[in-house]
């Protein structure tokens, strides 16, 4: 390799890696300032942009970040200029030419993303929005990557961020962190929106583009920096990784999906466990249990021996009710039950959930299952076929499809 070509490539690692590492820190310091979030993305852009010529030249600079920074608040002036008539120009410019940024050490520019997160999570926007701005801001995911993870046209993700963007002004979203008595219930609200990300990563596969359920945890580590001791996003994080763990060993040779029981654990990874089970410990030390501590406790004993915990587990569904008593967890608390060796409570449990879950795949497979170990043959083979209607998952359908036919092969 050229030693032209050899600094090219250092140039290009050195950006993507600020746009990967810290683009949400510089962006959020950028938004605080100028008062926008499309006005401060489309200034680092520039500045980025910029940092491709400029860097090639004279190499990386001993700041990047403040370089970055200093860059990008000029390039929102030259757009604040451009926008604005002559008569409101110094008045627009005065705040932002006075502050204007240094070629300062990372650490001592100010991490702003505490108080980003909670703004892309705020509960004046729609949840699908809450997740759009999210992953757009502190993960950087482009529109197109973020419409393909949730399978809608780039088109309409990208007016989906538009409105979002909007709202946060025309409502005069503050930009800030909440107060003390809000921050319980704003804090379940970001680590709900964080879980979602995840959650459609780990079941979306390999081969979806972008890792959403590695983008979630990344997101969720910095919440845990920034928030250091907080045993709810220990939890969350911890539920992550637990979950996350068992990724390898989800599907088969052939694809199909692989019940937890009957998964090889010597696949799973047992760092991330040990990461796991470490940080669910220490959140339900602390003493403030909270419900993604208890769902990270179940996700604990699911891994911890050679068989899942199912008494513990049901037991610790019985707790999360406190919290979360939803027809979910219910249904999860009737499929522990059923596995701890409770077939008919848990039975009790799938009936009463009837109307309510009807249109919900895991809902129909869990019945058909509980069925079938009840030699109610006819209603078990109804649920499969109902299951496997709604389920979006090849990897699910074809472990759902093989159940029925040994059903069938089974009872004639």
């Amino acid at each position: 390799m050229t030693t032209a070509a050899s600094g090219a490539l250092a140039i290009s690692k050195a950006i993507n890696g600020l746009a990967r590492e810290d683009r949400g820190r510089l962006l959020s310091v950028l938004i605080r300032k100028f008062g926008g979030f499309t006005l401060a993305e489309d200034a680092l852009q520039d500045a980025m942009i910029s940092a491709v010529e400029h860097w090639g030249r004279t190499g990386v600079p001993s700041s990047p970040h403040g370089w970055l920074l200093t860059v990008a608040g000029r390039k929102a002036i030259d757009r604040i200029r451009n926008a604005k008539s002559q008569a409101r120009l110094a008045r627009d410019l005065i705040p932002f030419v006075a502050e204007e940024a240094h070629e300062d050490e990372p650490n001592s520019i100010p991490d702003e993303r505490l108080r980003l997160i909670f703004t892309c999570c705020h509960p004046a926007l729609e949840q699908k929005s809450q997740v759009a701005l999210t992953l757009r801001t502190l993960g950087g995911l482009s529109t197109g990557e973020i419409a393909r993870a949730f399978l809608d046209q780039e088109s309409t993700m990208g007016q989906r961020l538009s409105r979002a963007k909007a709202k946060i002004a025309a409502a005069r979203i503050p930009y800030c962190v909440p107060e003390p008595e809000d921050w319980p219930e704003r804090l379940h609200a970001v680590l709900c929106v964080l879980y979602l990300i995840f959650n459609a990563g780990y079941t979306a596969g390999p081969g979806a583009g972008r890792d959403l359920a590695e983008e979630a945890i990344w997101l969720a580590r910095i919440l845990d920096r920034l928030r250091p001791a907080d045993a709810e996003v220990e939890g969350c994080l911890a539920l992550m990784l637990l979950t996350d763990a068992r990724r390898a060993a989800r599907l088969d040779s052939a694809g199909h999906a692989v019940p937890l029981n009957k998964q090889d654990r010597a696949r799973w990874n047992q760092d991330m466990l040990a990461e796991g089970v470490s940080l669910t410990e220490r959140a339900l030390a602390r003493g403030k249990v909270g419900p993604f501590q208890i769902k990270a406790a179940i996700a604990a004993c699911h891994c911890e021996g050679e068989t899942s915990d199912w008494p513990q587990i049901a037991a610790l569904f019985d707790v999360l009710l406190n919290f979360e008593n939803t027809p979910i967890v219910r249904l999860n608390r009737a499929v522990a039950i059923a596995e701890a060796g409770r077939l008919q409570a848990a039975l009790a449990e799938i009936e009463a959930l009837a109307g309510e879950l009807d249109d919900y795949q895991p809902y129909q497979a869990a019945k058909a299952e509980l069925f079938a170990r009840a030699a109610m043959v006819h209603a078990a083979k109804s649920a499969y076929a109902k299951a496997i209607a709604l389920t979006t998952s090849p990897a699910d359908a074809a472990f759902l499809e093989q159940k029925l036919h040994e059903l069938v092969a089974d009872t004639g």
